[in-house]
């Protein structure tokens, strides 16, 4: 078997954020020869859009119908000392069942290489279990730690002095003991299978691919050689229906796959916008109701979803919670941004476009109380935003996508003269499965 000929696995997290990019990277890794399959458990299928990128379940007993809808209702609930310990525990419990199940998976569909998604530990563990070559694709901020680089879930401001690298210190350290349950699960099997459970080599030395632009993260001192920066891997989207101009600027207003159910924040940005004399393009991901959406203020267009890429740039403006690849689109539209974080890296993708210039920062208490219309209108009359946004955008655009990052995976998998199937020590995975 050749290179040209591999057969690519990807393991990823279970939500439309990661499997989307992950899904248009590995359709231009079709397209350049391979075969490509998503690996998850079953109910993930459904996420798939048609086309190139197959799918395989994970044939796992502990895999049943409705665990992802379980999965989901306890990522919707990300904080406070009853969420955030129920979703550490169930992203534990997922990269769990991933570990368990993956190897013999891999090796029955004869699966010879691996893109690992940077924020679940399982990909890169079984891929060096089984002594399969893998990248490391990282679909949302770089999550490498730098002694000047804040923990990715964290709102803080980059500092390069010594007060930054002590607070960076402590929130790590904390991070690190909240982490613990999915830290347990990994070095479990880890030392079962022999192998080094230091979590640096979760990333692999041959490459490590971003969609993030070098641009909007913070400056970095020690990034690895096998880095690379980019642009968002996007699939063309289908061609929507621009709303008619009736002379009111357009905002675009998403709160993700995950929070759309939050009509009282939609309502929030819907009258903001109204307020300033704009009118909302609203993308609720399927979390309102009819009535819900009827009921928004201001004269909103309203949809479950809209081509992202094809309406952002008819926007003037846009209105998000942070969620990183709705956050691309935007900027990949030169958009600038008011952003509401929620949860999980938002606050600290919010920091990094503050940084930048292209957004103001609102917490969702203060969008409660009226603090989007201040931050809206500042953001549609300084032309400061707009500047700082296209910046990103004319960045973006040079660095080529996913065709791009497909590029930089196949010239990291040729270091191979030839490849091998995943191949399975069974008494040894057994011993795994049992533990």
């Amino acid at each position: 078997m050749t290179v040209a000929g591999r057969h690519i696995a990807i393991i990823a997290p279970p939500t439309a954020g990661h499997i989307n990019p992950l899904v248009a990277l590995g359709t231009s890794l079709v397209a350049a020869g391979h075969r490509v399959t998503l690996v998850h458990m079953a109910d993930v299928a459904a996420m798939l859009p048609r086309g190139d990128v197959a799918f395989a379940p994970l044939d796992h007993p502990a895999d049943r119908q409705g665990l992802l809808a379980e999965h989901y209702r306890k990522l919707a609930q990300p904080s406070g000392p009853v969420g955030l310990p129920r979703m550490i525990r169930s992203t534990a419990a997922m990269t769990e069942l991933l570990l368990a199940a993956l190897p013999a998976t891999l090796t029955r569909l004869g699966v010879d290489a691996v893109v690992a998604d940077s924020v679940e530990p399982a990909g890169a563990l079984v891929a060096r279990h089984l002594g399969l070559p893998f990248v490391t694709a990282i679909t949302g901020l770089p999550l490498l730690r730098e002694p000047m680089i804040p923990p990715p879930f964290l709102g803080w401001a980059y500092r390069a002095d010594a007060l930054g690298r002590n607070r960076n210190n402590g929130g790590y350290a904390v991070s690190d003991l909240l982490m613990r349950p999915v830290t347990r699960i990994v070095t479990t099997y880890a030392q079962l299978w022999g192998l080094d459970p230091d979590p640096q080599q979760q990333w692999s030395d041959r490459l490590q691919i971003a969609q993030c632009p070098a641009g909007l993260d913070f400056p970095r001192t020690a990034l690895p050689p096998s880095f690379r920066y980019g642009a968002p891997w996007r699939l063309d989207e289908p061609v929507d229906e621009v709303p008619e101009s009736d002379g009111r600027p357009l905002i675009y207003c998403s709160l993700g796959s995950l929070q759309g159910a939050r009509r009282s924040l939609f309502a929030a940005m819907t009258a903001a916008c109204a307020a300033v004399g704009a009118r909302a393009v609203v993308a609720h991901g399927g979390g309102l109701s009819d009535g819900d959406a009827a009921s928004l203020p201001g004269d909103p267009l309203v949809r479950a979803f809209w081509s992202q890429t094809r309406i952002l740039p008819h926007c003037s403006a846009a209105i998000l919670h942070g969620g990183f690849n709705t956050v691309l689109d935007a900027l990949a539209a030169g958009v600038p941004i008011v952003t509401v974080p929620l949860a999980f890296e938002q606050p600290a993708t919010a920091a990094r476009l503050k940084r930048i210039g292209a957004a103001r920062i609102v917490s969702a208490a203060d969008a409660a109380r009226g603090g989007l219309e201040p931050a809206l209108r500042l953001v549609l009359t300084d032309p400061g935003y707009r500047r700082a946004a296209g910046l990103l955008a004319a960045e973006m655009a040079m660095a080529g996508g996913a065709a791009d990052a497909a590029a930089h995976v196949e010239a990291a998998l040729r270091d191979d003269a030839a490849v091998t199937p995943a191949r399975l020590d069974l008494a040894q995975d057994r011993a795994a499965c049992a533990a």
